[in-house]
């Protein structure tokens, strides 16, 4: 998860991490979001406090795993989605989170080995354990920059050591544009991102939402911005959707995360799976 600023000199790739130097910015009396996340998905990259308000968060809101299960099962699909039907050999991964299983190198290169990867975040626990995700496959490769998600420039300067920008590139951001405020142009980080990306490229976004009908997501973000951090933004599903204005939204557009293109479980019964306030969409750029 990108985390709020960290006071260092700028976004520095992986080789230039070293764990001494990230040490002393992990906190471990507040409760963060990427370490929730990961105990959530059943993770062990997190401390007591984190545990702690992420059992608070449950019951506030018992559906909150679900949704974090539900945030990386779409993002597997829509990246098998983008290998192996569309050709997407090139992904930018912003606000990766803490490595778990089925990372997006791993889902891509286990479809098409050559895929190239570069992961962005600045949390500092995520950057400790950069040395996981940068277990590419022989024939791909894969990076990682500790920077912002508001960092753009710098971001696509050093992707672009490893990413080929002439040729399309799937833009990820699971969960992420949430810890951007209205007052800091979502939308334009967004477009600005897309901008650099030539035609046929992709986005996968998705985000928490806010809706009359979910209203214990809301006390459980209320209670997370009052004890954690970084801060929460909702949005409603409309406001999700803005962010892929210009772009072709492939079906079945922004829902549900559980409901994007669910694989067939073989239920006799039928039916689409529950919904989780974890809505997520793809879109190309044409």
């Amino acid at each position: 998860m990108i985390a709020e600023r960290q006071e260092r000199d700028g976004p520095v790739t992986s080789s230039d991490a070293q764990p001494d130097s990230i040490a002393h910015r992990i906190d471990t009396t507040r409760p963060h979001t990427a370490r929730i996340w990961n105990y959530w998905l059943g993770g062990k990259d997190n401390y007591p406090v984190d545990e702690a308000a992420g059992q608070q968060i449950r019951e506030l809101h018992p559906g909150i795993s679900d949704y974090a299960q539900a945030d990386r099962a779409f993002l597997g699909r829509a990246v098998r989605h983008l290998t192996a039907d569309v050709g997407i050999r090139q992904f930018l991964d912003i606000g990766t989170g803490l490595p778990t299983a089925n990372n997006t190198h791993e889902v891509a290169q286990r479809v098409a080995p050559k895929t190239r990867i570069v992961y962005v975040d600045n949390d500092p626990l995520v950057l400790r354990h950069a040395q996981a995700l940068l277990t590419s496959s022989a024939e791909g490769s894969t990076d990682y920059i500790d920077a912002d998600l508001r960092d753009v420039d710098h971001i696509l300067e050093l992707a672009a050591k490893t990413l080929d920008f002439t040729q399309p590139v799937a833009l990820m951001l699971l969960g992420v544009v949430i810890f951007i405020g209205d007052d800091e142009d979502p939308y334009g980080l967004v477009r600005r991102l897309l901008d650099a990306l030539p035609s046929g490229s992709h986005l996968v976004l998705s985000h928490t939402i806010t809706r009359p009908d979910m209203a214990d997501v809301d006390e459980a973000v209320a209670f997370w911005n009052a004890n954690g951090t970084p801060r929460l933004n909702q949005r409603t599903p409309e406001q999700v959707t803005r962010f892929f204005d210009g772009l072709e939204l492939l079906d079945p557009g922004v829902v549900s995360c559980s409901r994007w293109r669910p694989e067939d479980t073989g239920d006799p019964t039928g039916g689409d799976p529950a919904e989780v306030a974890m809505f997520g969409g793809v879109g190309r750029k044409r």
